[in-house]
């Protein structure tokens, strides 16, 4: 993406042309303004791109640290030296939420800006351009509906209209299904949105210009949508997206995976990284270690991913002491067992010594050992950072200190897991164990691992073999293999929990109040975040009309997909 910082120079340029102007004809006109070679919409595609998926520091760290990651089970805080109990985002915090809403609410203005550039009588009319805007539109609002449920949709960007009503998530999954048609049908056979400066070209930071990748992007998300909504209540579309879905091509080992790489040049404040939040901002206390969901299950499968999905742990004696009284004092012994009964879940190594009021732990360095989800902050004491694993360098790397891993739009081993629950729910006509194996090959490759290192794994773990058991656990062998495929991807890692129940440690809860924190929540699964808090009154009628229709504006009213 580093070669795009000069169009998106030249797209502010440009852009304060048009203001001045206010039609492009002037400047094709003007012998020493720009000529019709000069311009085109290309260089208002990237912005709304990469702000998508790597917005600037501060809701990077809000929306996705802060709520989205830690929900999906990827990441903990909570640990000794953090700023906060791992109960931050299950306890409702308006400036934190306000940070998430305002991002995302607001991000549709780009990609809108670009559709009516290209749209037809547009500036830059081309009806290709204006297709990869209806499936940048669709992938948009597929993240914003599963994040809030009801939302502005089919009056969204509609000029005249400021208080925009909410759509129902089913109807707003239908919206998105009909626009991904509709690009599907104008690019056909096309390849690319044009020739020379009419290319998207290198410009298009997700396929690179490649409009067949861009179909094949377009017909998997369709499919993520219908297998999303399959059972939901009032569904009457799902099966019928998933039928023509499978029968048109998907993502696949010969195009591979959407995904953006991360810029090295734009400002953390313009488009930001995990390594943005981990190397400059707050020193240990803003650190965060990987949750023991996701490390037992990378472990205790002898999946090849751990060690590029984390570090091991530093490792190190430490020393806690009961309290004179209190209830800290009470609960002293009680947590300092849960400790233990972690470490000897992960069948760690290490050496536990108790005293009359002191009790003193040494893990040696090494060993891969996940952080429980939501500890309470009298936890934190016993939580010690050198005690977890923490995320991999190619997770948390510094900008221009090396490879960091990309921002993932759509992963083709998505479309091999959506493939193979479709075969076991009895839809399609493939093998669910064979496009179970594909996906996995898949989500491995992105990070690396070996093609015979992948074939191992499904040969010798059982959470890669659904050839034998019953409907339900094949599923949830599928919807693990999902959400592992999520790990930095908190947004759709979070819903694919809510949508299958999978992993169930994370679905059910948690209800021991002496080691968890419950939150507003009473223990329950997120669900939700709420709205902004600047909706109740600048779009107040439409905004009370949602809650109404929905359910109150709490993080534990469920939205419409979800089965759990």
């Amino acid at each position: 993406m580093k070669t795009n910082i000069i169009k998106l120079c030249l797209l502010i340029f440009v852009g304060t042309l048009i203001s001045c102007t206010g039609d492009f004809d002037e400047i094709n006109q003007n012998p020493n303004g720009f000529t019709a070679d000069d311009v085109s919409a290309k260089f208002f595609i990237t912005e709304p791109q990469y702000k998508l998926y790597a917005e600037d520091r501060y809701p990077y760290w809000r929306a996705q640290l802060i709520h989205t990651d830690r929900y999906a089970g990827h990441f903990t805080f909570g640990h000794s030296g953090s700023w906060w109990s791992d109960g931050l985002g299950y306890d409702y915090s308006s400036g934190y939420t306000d940070a998430a809403w305002g991002w995302l609410s607001g991000e549709f203005g780009k990609i809108d800006g670009f559709m009516k550039l290209v749209k037809s009588g547009g500036e830059f009319e081309n009806e290709y351009m204006y297709a990869v805007g209806l499936i940048m539109k669709s992938l948009y609002f597929q993240m914003y509906t599963d994040t809030w449920g009801m939302v502005p949709y089919s009056e969204a960007g509609v000029e005249g209209i400021v208080t925009p009503k909410y759509d129902s998530q089913k109807d707003i999954y239908k919206g998105i299904i009909a626009d991904l048609d509709a690009a599907m049908a104008t690019i056909g056979d096309a390849e690319r949105t044009g020739t020379g400066i009419n290319d998207l070209g290198e410009n298009d930071v997700y396929c690179g210009g490649d409009l067949q990748k861009w179909k094949k992007l377009a017909n998997t998300l369709k499919l993520r949508i219908g297998m999303r909504a399959l059972g939901a209540t009032g569904d009457d579309f799902a099966t019928g997206a998933i039928n023509q879905a499978l029968s048109a091509d998907l993502l696949d080992a010969t195009s591979g995976s959407i995904l953006m790489d991360k810029d090295e040049i734009i400002s953390q404040w313009g488009s930001a990284a995990y390594g943005d939040v981990w190397h400059n901002f707050g020193g240990l206390g803003s650190k965060w270690t990987v949750g023991k969901t996701l490390i037992d299950h990378l472990r205790n499968y002898n999946d090849p991913r751990l060690s590029v999905f984390a570090k091991p742990v530093e490792g190190g004696e430490v020393t806690m002491t009961k309290p004179a009284s209190g209830e800290t004092a009470d609960n002293f012994w009680v947590r300092a067992d849960f400790l233990s009964s972690i470490f000897d879940a992960a069948g760690a190594t290490y050496t536990r010594t108790d005293a009359a009021d002191q009790v003193t732990f040494n893990v040696p360095a090494g060993q891969y050992i996940g952080q429980p989800t939501r500890l309470r902050g009298e936890m934190s004491s016993f939580a010690n950072f050198k005690f977890f694993s923490t995320p991999s360098d190619l997770v948390i790397r510094a900008k221009n200190d090396g490879a960091m891993y990309p921002e993932i739009v759509l992963t083709s081993a998505e479309a091999y897991f959506l493939q193979a629950e479709a075969a076991v729910r009895g839809l399609g006509t493939g093998d669910a164990q064979e496009l179970l194996a594909m996906g996995i090959k898949e989500a491995m490759k992105v990070w690396g691992i070996s093609g015979g290192d992948a074939d191992t794994y499904i040969a010798q773990s059982a959470i890669a073999d659904i050839s034998a058991g019953t409907t339900e656990q094949k599923l949830e062998k599928i919807a693990i293999q999902r959400w592992l495929n999520t790990y930095t991807d908190g947004f759709e890692g979070w819903a694919v929990v809510r949508d299958t129940g999978y992993p169930s440690e994370l679905a059910t809860g948690v209800n021991n109040q002496v080691i968890f924190a419950d939150g507003d929540l009473a223990g329950r699964y997120p669900q939700r975040l709420r709205y902004g808090t600047a909706e109740q009154t600048s779009n107040e009628a439409n905004y009370n009309a949602a809650v109404a229709a929905q359910g109150e504006d709490v993080q534990a009213t469920k939205l419409w997909y979800a089965k759990q």
